[in-house]
């Protein structure tokens, strides 16, 4: 039901690694030469961002704190990084001086040259969130019977095949906030549920909105059917229990298939502290082919919730995060680096997920424009003020994924102290190099090894810091 496009190219960073591993085999022929990882790094402070550190050489020996790697055992297939590109992002970026605008969609999507750290999974409002760039909130189909993507053709969506043109590797989600108010109980856009009658007219309106989509250059590889379905507050949302949900995913999956669409269905997309949501979806579901796991944001709860749905057999994917402003400004970018880095990263891709997606691309410092409950403190992956981008702590915590880890890879077994120590995931990627993603969440430089095959490499990380490995395989000497 769903592919994986290996990318054409190896990610920026890596392109030294032709090199390496000529010098490593010939190394392995006169038996001179150890495996070499090279390592990227960004630290608390900023100073180093995504830069290269010290190559780590696997003739070390093993330290009390020893990241062992088993490619043995495989686990998820890794399926993409990235963010939404919602009407408030696409309006600020949008906005940016043509030269400027250019050099961030670089940064941001492309996987084969400069600083890009190749972004390739969007996750897409399809209508009005609590991030349009003005009001009134809306869908495309505000008026029976007059559908329209005029508005997201406005700025989203050329955004968007900008960005794909960058990187056409890049899948999209798409993600409704509500139906149209006229399908709903309580005759709006904000709070409410889903007419059990409207069932079948919501299903043909989400599948004009696949061929719409599709039609406008951006086709809509996955899709839930209702963001945070928990959750009704203020600004576009909808209540829908998790029977009801599964009874529309089958009607959705009948109308998706008398269009010839593959689009696949996920549940849920909301926090990780109710998996008994998904669950129930998915067994009431699973004859359902296109209904294939379950979607998880980061606002209550727990990432190793997402193992319960993974064990039964299902996909995990990792959809939406904000980040926030600390209480100290001055403190933002190293606790978020190191929150998302242990929360989004290690402990959920741990946790099966096979993808890391933060909520809106770009805000400004005030965190908007935003209709919402998100105040004045909400960051985006960059921040545009004043006609410039500034890349934020979220986008060196995906840069430190998305640059080394590859569509397809296989997360592999891995050892890790867990809450409070040294930290990892570890991925194989299809051309059977390795990347290890890790954190040092402690207040002190940490000294570590990452063993494999019996050989051993020494590191140490400072305090706060991340940092990803690469090698070309099994360590030879």
């Amino acid at each position: 039901m769903h592919s994986r496009n290996p990318r054409k190219l190896r990610k920026a960073a890596l392109l030294g690694s032709a090199c390496l591993l000529a010098l490593t085999a010939a190394g392995q022929a006169d038996g001179a030469q150890a495996t070499t990882a090279q390592v990227w790094i960004t630290t608390a402070d900023g100073g180093k961002r995504l830069a290269r550190g010290d190559d780590a050489t696997f003739d070390g020996s093993a330290q009390p704190v020893d990241i062992r790697v088993d490619t043995g055992e495989k686990e998820q297939e890794f399926t993409g990084a990235g963010a939404s590109v919602t009407e408030a992002s696409a309006r600020l970026i949008g906005g940016l001086p043509q030269g400027e605008r250019d050099a961030l969609l670089a940064d941001l999507f492309s996987d084969g040259q400069g600083d890009g750290i190749g972004l390739d999974y969007l996750r897409q409002p399809l209508g009005g969130s609590d991030f349009v760039a003005e009001l009134p909130y809306f869908t495309y189909e505000d008026q029976q019977g007059s559908f329209s993507l005029a508005r997201d053709e406005k700025e989203v969506l050329p955004l968007v095949r900008a960005a794909k043109k960058i990187n056409p590797g890049i899948r999209v989600m798409g993600t409704p906030w509500s139906p149209p108010a006229w399908m709903k109980d309580g005759g709006k856009l904000e709070g409410g549920s889903l007419k059990r009658e409207s069932y079948e007219e919501y299903a043909d309106y989400l599948v004009r909105t696949a061929k719409a989509y599709a039609e406008a250059g951006v086709p809509l590889d996955e899709l839930t059917v209702q963001n945070e379905p928990l959750f009704e507050t203020t600004y576009p949302s909808t209540h829908m229990s998790a029977a009801e949900q599964a009874d529309f995913l089958r009607v959705l999956d009948g109308k998706l298939t008398a269009a010839g669409l593959d689009t696949g269905l996920f549940a849920y997309d909301h926090n990780w502290d109710k998996p008994e949501y998904p669950l129930e979806v998915l067994e009431k579901t699973k004859d359902v082919e296109r209904v294939q796991g379950a979607a998880f944001h980061c606002y209550g709860g727990q990432p190793e919730a997402q193992q319960q749905v993974r064990d039964a057999g299902e996909r995990v994917f990792f959809t939406e995060c904000s980040g926030t402003d600390s209480d100290d400004p001055a403190r933002t970018f190293p606790d978020t680096l190191k929150w998302q880095t242990e929360n989004l990263v290690i402990r959920s891709l741990r946790s099966g997920s096979e993808t890391v997606v933060l909520w809106n691309l770009a805000l400004d410092a005030k965190g908007g424009p935003h209709f919402g409950n998100c105040g004045t403190r909400c960051n985006g992956v960059v921040e545009v003020e004043g006609g410039k981008a500034a890349k934020n702590a979220e986008f060196y915590s995906l840069g430190h994924v998305s640059r080394f880890v590859d569509r397809g890879a296989r997360r592999v077994g891995s050892t890790s102290e867990g809450s409070g120590g040294v930290q990892n995931v570890v991925f194989e990627n299809p051309d059977g190099s390795r990347a290890a993603v890790v954190l040092n969440p402690t207040d002190e430089t940490r000294r570590f090894s990452v063993t494999e095959g019996g050989k051993s490499a020494e590191y140490e990380l400072p305090a706060g810091a991340v940092a990803t490995f690469t090698w070309s395989g099994v360590p030879e000497e």
